[in-house]
């Protein structure tokens, strides 16, 4: 009896334990950090360019607010003409787009990426990545564990060279692919989304990326399933990407400069 008195008076005292804990979490030394993505759609008339610079700090784990950076100078070059594009910020704050309307990107050109901010340069290169179409799009019947929605996507793989693929299911859903076990073939795969999407309007697409910025990915998506959330917008861990500091080598910038041929399918998931 006593035992079970006391079980109860302790679960009591913690029951009625209201106290705010603060946690230290430590936070390394703040960082600038640079989403520099771009998806061309050549097959397109006219030819559209989506993507911009996206600039903003590194922040503690559990701050809810990022900050963004609005003063900082931002170009991109043609290294094979020293042709310059301009960017300024838009509406959306830290978010840099290109002055020109007709920033349009070359294969087998390299293009210099340069942000100027606090007095210090920050540089990356890339190249246009090529891609190739999505065939077709289906909505399959499986399910993975319950109440999933399958659908089944169809492309042919060029046997000529060796792919690197990123496919963007909407939702801030991602998924890497090497063709590695299907070079040169018609191939198919189902993606589920775990989520209701029944009745949605969803656009899939498929980018053409290289093998760094593949291996890059995929710690990225890695990270966001286990930490939710855009794997695309802030590393929620310290993680190296292709932007070099020209002016101090140990202030290292995190994020990617990255440029791929892109193709989308707009597809309308069934009730």
């Amino acid at each position: 009896m006593k035992k079970t008195i006391y079980i109860l008076i302790i679960l009591t005292t913690l029951l009625g334990c209201e106290d705010v804990i603060d946690v230290d979490v430590p936070s390394g030394k703040q960082r600038l950090v640079i989403d520099a993505s771009f998806e061309c759609y050549l097959d397109e008339d006219p030819v559209d360019i989506e993507g911009g610079v996206k600039l903003t700090l590194s922040a503690p784990f559990f701050n809810q607010d990022i900050p963004t950076v609005s003063d900082a100078t931002v170009f991109i070059t043609n290294l094979t003409t020293n042709s310059v594009i301009h960017f300024t910020e838009s509406t959306e704050s830290g978010f840099y787009i290109p002055d020109s309307t007709t920033f349009v990107m070359e294969f087998d050109t390299t293009y210099q990426l340069t942000v100027v901010y606090n007095n210090e340069t920050f540089i990356a290169t890339a190249q246009l990545i090529p891609t190739v179409p999505i065939d077709n799009v289906v909505q399959g019947n499986n399910t993975l564990f319950d109440d999933e929605t399958e659908i089944i996507i169809f492309f042919t793989d060029n046997g000529t060279r060796n792919d690197f693929y990123l496919f963007d299911f909407d939702f801030s859903l991602f998924l890497a692919s090497e063709d590695r076990f299907y070079q040169g073939e018609t191939f198919n795969f189902s993606y589920f989304y775990e989520d209701m999407v029944n009745g949605r309007n969803v656009t899939i697409k498929i980018l053409g990326i290289d093998e760094r910025y593949y291996n890059y990915a995929n710690l990225l998506i890695e990270q966001s399933e286990q930490e939710g959330g855009n794997p695309f917008q802030i590393p929620p861990a310290l993680l190296r990407g292709n932007i070099i500091n020209t002016t101090n080598i140990d202030n290292f910038a995190l994020g990617y400069f990255n440029i791929s041929e892109a193709n989308r399918f707009d597809f309308t998931i069934k009730k």
